[in-house]
């Protein structure tokens, strides 16, 4: 018997010195928000953060929001190599551990489209039973990070770093999560496939 969805809460950051203070509008919580809402068929709540490029500050909110518990965080922005982008380091400094082959498939990605994506830092980290992950800060690459690339016939040909996030929390004692096989399918060893649960 199908039992209800797992709620999960989501930390969302967007780390702009110039959208924190009303320089321009931000476009990447909401292209977060966006894209989470449509790939993720488990109830969301979400925590929302827009925050300047201080390395101090951006640790301590990924605390906060792991300490709130958001078993998934997504940051956006501040991953290049300019001397304020330092959203990496931050999140290295709250990790007990690091999972790099996040970061290497965002990089592949964005080699498809940008040579300079070699020039990206992105990171993904463990702390406690919450995944940390530093997404590109356009929102046409959050798209394209996340749920992959597809050919003209709508198959996948990259897969995009969502796919193994839910089984990720599987095994850090984070919630079930649910995706949207037509946004992004998610994989999952055939033993750790839970029954369709009910909305």
């Amino acid at each position: 018997m199908a039992t209800s969805r797992d709620a999960v809460k989501i930390g969302i950051v967007s780390v702009s010195d110039r959208a924190s203070t009303g320089v321009y509008q931000d476009k990447g919580l909401p292209a977060l928000r966006d894209w989470l809402s449509r790939a993720v068929l488990n109830p969301i709540a979400f925590e929302e953060r827009l925050i300047p490029d201080e390395k101090d500050l951006i640790s301590a909110t990924l605390i906060e929001l792991v300490d709130a518990g958001c078993s998934l965080v997504l940051t956006t922005g501040g991953t290049g190599p300019a001397l304020r982008d330092v959203t990496p380091e931050a999140t290295l400094a709250v990790a007990d551990r690091e999972m790099p082959g996040f970061g290497e498939q965002m990089r592949q990605i964005s080699l498809k489209f940008v040579p300079t994506a070699i020039l990206s830092r992105q990171c993904a980290v463990i702390r406690g039973q919450s995944l940390i992950l530093n997404l590109p800060g356009q929102p046409k690459s959050i798209q394209e990070t996340l749920e992959g690339l597809k050919n003209a016939a709508g198959e996948s040909t990259v897969s995009g770093i969502f796919s193994a996030i839910p089984y990720c929390l599987d095994l850090i004692g984070g919630p079930y999560l649910e995706g949207n096989d037509e946004v992004c399918k998610v994989f999952r060893p055939k033993s750790a496939i839970r029954p369709p649960q009910a909305a």
